[in-house]
């Protein structure tokens, strides 16, 4: 697989993921963010979201925070701003991507150079029916221990991909864990992943740190 370079405004964001045809809304209130995203809207309309090392926002800091090298990138697919200059905005993931290098180009928010061809992330296939039901049940498991008030027969209408990726995105795993189902290559990998991350924490809440048994 070529690479295939392109130049991108970067979102780093502790705990927050985007993958592949997942959507993510986000508030914008920052000055730097309602630059970037007032600049992406007049042109590309995307932003990659990627995530700080440190497991914080990227706060008053002299140096900028140490980033993943693999991040997602997102098409603004709805953006609302309010009347104070904030943003609601909705990013739909188009492409996973890895970093070549930041560019300072004299904004406020940081943009990069990116490999937009790093991962293969063309449709997967379904998964198997019995890992499938090990996803469903398991996320029974887990939202039971959390006290969700989820609807159940709406999870089971989504497919595969919908469902274990809105698991990896919504569920509260650490930085961590969240990269990694970010880079796990496959569905299936990813939804074993995921599975075992739930199991963990139902098992031990508080009792480890997840994204430790990840390094």
């Amino acid at each position: 697989m070529g690479a295939n370079p392109a130049r991108i405004p970067l979102f780093p964001l502790a705990g927050a993921i985007l993958l592949p045809r997942a959507q993510l809304p986000l508030h914008i209130f920052e000055p730097r963010y309602r630059e970037m995203v007032r600049d992406a809207l007049a042109g590309a309309g995307r932003i990659g979201m990627i995530q700080p090392r440190n497991g914080s926002l990227e706060g008053e800091l002299i140096e900028p925070v140490e980033l993943f090298h693999t991040g997602c990138l997102g098409e603004i697919v709805a953006a609302e701003e309010l009347d104070d200059g904030r943003f609601n905005i909705v990013l739909h993931g188009s492409s996973r991507f890895r970093l070549i290098a930041e560019r300072d180009l004299g904004t406020s928010y940081r943009q990069a150079d990116v490999d937009l061809a790093a991962f293969d992330d063309s449709e997967p296939p379904p998964l198997g029916l019995a890992q499938r039901a090990e996803v469903e049940r398991e996320a029974r498991r887990f939202g039971d221990a959390l006290g969700l008030a989820v609807d159940w027969n709406a999870v089971g209408q989504l497919d595969d991909e919908m469902l274990v990726n809105a698991i990896a995105q919504v569920a509260p795993f650490d930085v961590g864990a969240k990269q990694a189902l970010l880079e796990e290559q496959t569905l299936a990998g990813r939804a074993d992943l995921v599975v075992q991350l739930m199991q963990f924490q139902r098992l031990a809440p508080g009792g480890a740190d997840v994204g430790q048994t990840l390094q």
